[in-house]
């Protein structure tokens, strides 16, 4: 079986775009690259590497961090199923009774405790942790990990709300007319790359410039970013790749 890249991210439910930066970025290559046009093309194997990555996108493991787990030589896929299987009954768990909760909102009931999400996250967190020593090593995972391993849920809370904050700027910045390159719009970016400095993990050029790919590349980052204003992760694409020039 062979599939043209149009017929494959149809099929995997991603943009095109998507499945080039999973190409740049070395998460999956086309299986074949006509040499006289160019056209990717994809096969059996690409849809099982699709399917693996998909999995752990549900689960919301970072792009890098999934390339580095599924390329490693002692990857073990099964383990990988198994472990994802479980995360997912617990999220599973948690809207089926978010829906109960509608279902009693309906009849005049409040139920609040349908909405924590702790259970899962906590598991979420540690499986990442497990995946990334068993399968994958690398200086930018091991601060991150160092540095967010005391955040509580208070914490995470804090931390996310500064970084769409961050974000919202970019938001205003785009609406009020401002160019990926102008002065405002860069100072936006450099307090980016600190936030994420101070709060992740060393965010040098090379990692920032990988972000600004995937807020596009990436259908869920791109839906969360122009949350702020439609067009917004396409204007923090354009403006940190001018900042990193």
């Amino acid at each position: 079986m062979k599939m043209h890249i149009k017929e494959f991210a149809e099929l995997c439910g991603v943009s095109v775009r998507t499945l080039h930066y999973y190409d740049e970025i070395g998460l999956l290559r086309p299986a074949f690259v006509d040499e006289q046009n160019g056209y990717r093309f994809y096969d059996e194997k690409s849809l099982v590497r699709m399917q693996e990555i998909l999995f752990y996108r549900e689960l919301d493991f970072p792009l890098k961090s999934i390339s580095e787990i599924l390329s490693s030589p002692d990857y073990d896929k099964q383990k990988a199923l198994k472990e994802q299987r479980k995360l997912l009954i617990l999220k599973k768990e948690r809207l089926q009774r978010i829906i109960d909760a509608l279902d009693s909102a309906e009849k005049g009931k409040t139920t609040m405790t349908a909405f924590d999400n702790n259970e899962y996250e906590t598991a979420r967190r540690q499986y990442e942790a497990e995946a990334k020593e068993r399968w994958g090593k690398t200086g930018a995972y091991k601060e991150h990990a160092e540095k967010t391993a005391s955040y509580s849920k208070d914490k995470w809370q804090q931390v996310n709300d500064g970084l769409n904050e961050v974000f919202e700027k970019f938001a205003y910045c785009l609406q009020d007319g401002k160019a990926p390159n102008s002065n405002e719009a860069q100072a936006i970016v450099k307090e980016l790359q600190s936030y994420i400095t101070e709060n992740f993990y060393t965010c040098h050029n090379e990692i920032l410039k990988g972000l600004g790919q995937m807020y596009v590349a990436d259908e869920r980052f791109k839906k969360n970013i122009d949350k702020h204003a439609t067009g917004t992760a396409e204007f923090v694409s354009k403006a940190i790749e001018i900042y990193c020039k």
